[in-house]
C-alpha cells in the first residue's frame, strides 16, 4: 500500500484580529495528489486559511507546514518558490494587459537573469524568455482560450477572466494550487467549464489542489476530501458524500429550525 505524504499540515492554528477569532484551533492535513476542498458559509474563515498558507497572514497560534517545513518566518514569495500558487476570490488581473501578458506574469517565476544580461539580450535571456512564452502558450491551449490570447482583460467576459486568472497561477507550474472560489459569480455553464478544467489540472497534470468554495454541488462532483468550516471552527472532515449527510454541516448551511 502506497502512503501519500502530506503537502500541507495545519496544527491547531488560530488567527485573531483583535477580539475576533477568524480561525479557532484548526487542524487538518492535505495529502499529495488530493483534490481537497474547504467549504462553509460566507464568513466561515475559508479564505483566512488560504491567506495563512501563502503567508499573507501569520497565525496567532499553532503551526503550518508545507512539504514538512514550517512556514512561520516565510514571506509569500518564499512560499510561492516552494511550488505553491493561488487564485483569488476577486479577480486580480491587470485589466489593461492582454490575456497572454497576464499569464506570462505567472511564468516569470521561471526567469532568472539580471539587468546586465537583460540589457545585452544574451543567449540565456533569450532562452529563458522563450521558455516562459512556451509555458504561457501551453497554458492557453490547455484552458482553451486561444481566441482570447491577444485580447485585453477589460474586453473579456467574466468567466473567461476567471479562466485567465487560473492560467496565470498554472503558469507557475505549481505542485500545490490554491483555488479561492474559482466559480464565484459564474452561471451554470461557466461553473461546469471551470470544474472540468480543475479536474483536468488534477488528473492530467498531477497537481495537488486545495479548493475553497461554498458551492456544495461542485464540491460533491470533484473533491476527493473535504473539511467544513463555520465561524472559524472545523465542523467536519471526511468525504464529500459523508459531509452532505452530516447534521452539523446541514445546520451550518441551512440553519437550525425552531
Amino acid at each position: 500500500m502506497v502512503v501519500m505524504k502530506n503537502v500541507i499540515e495545519f496544527k491547531d492554528v488560530g488567527l485573531n484580529f483583535g477580539g475576533v477569532k477568524a480561525l479557532d484551533g484548526i487542524s487538518f492535513e492535505v495529502k499529495e495528489g488530493s483534490l481537497f476542498s474547504i467549504i462553509g458559509p460566507n464568513g466561515a474563515g475559508k479564505t483566512s486559511v488560504f491567506n495563512c498558507i501563502n503567508g499573507i497572514y501569520r497565525p496567532t497560534s499553532g503551526e503550518i507546514k508545507i512539504f514538512d517545513k514550517s512556514i512561520k518566518d516565510m514571506k509569500p514569495d518564499d512560499i510561492a518558490n516552494m511550488g505553491v500558487s493561488r487564485t483569488f476570490q476577486n479577480i486580480e488581473l491587470f485589466e489593461n494587459m492582454t490575456a497572454l501578458d497576464n499569464i506570462l506574469i505567472g511564468a516569470h517565476k521561471h526567469i532568472n537573469y539580471g539587468p546586465v544580461s537583460s540589457l545585452f539580450r544574451t543567449k540565456r535571456v533569450r532562452n529563458q524568455e522563450d521558455e516562459a512564452r512556451n509555458i504561457a502558450e501551453d497554458v492557453i491551449d490547455f484552458l482553451e482560450i486561444e481566441e482570447y490570447r491577444f485580447s485585453y482583460i477589460l474586453s473579456l467576459p467574466y468567466g473567461i477572466q476567471k479562466r485567465i486568472e487560473l492560467g496565470r497561477a498554472l503558469a507557475m507550474k505549481p505542485d500545490v494550487l490554491l483555488l479561492d472560489e474559482p466559480a464565484a459569480g459564474m452561471n451554470n455553464e461557466e461553473t461546469e467549464d471551470i470544474a472540468r478544467f480543475i479536474l483536468d489540472i488534477h488528473e492530467e497534470l498531477g497537481v495537488t489542489i486545495i479548493l475553497v468554495d461554498h458551492d456544495m454541488n461542485m464540491v460533491m462532483d470533484i473533491a476527493t476530501d473535504v473539511i467544513v468550516m463555520d465561524f472559524g471552527k472545523k465542523l467536519f472532515s471526511g468525504s464529500p458524500t459523508d459531509a452532505a449527510k452530516d447534521q452539523s454541516v446541514i445546520e451550518a448551511y441551512l440553519g437550525v429550525s425552531d
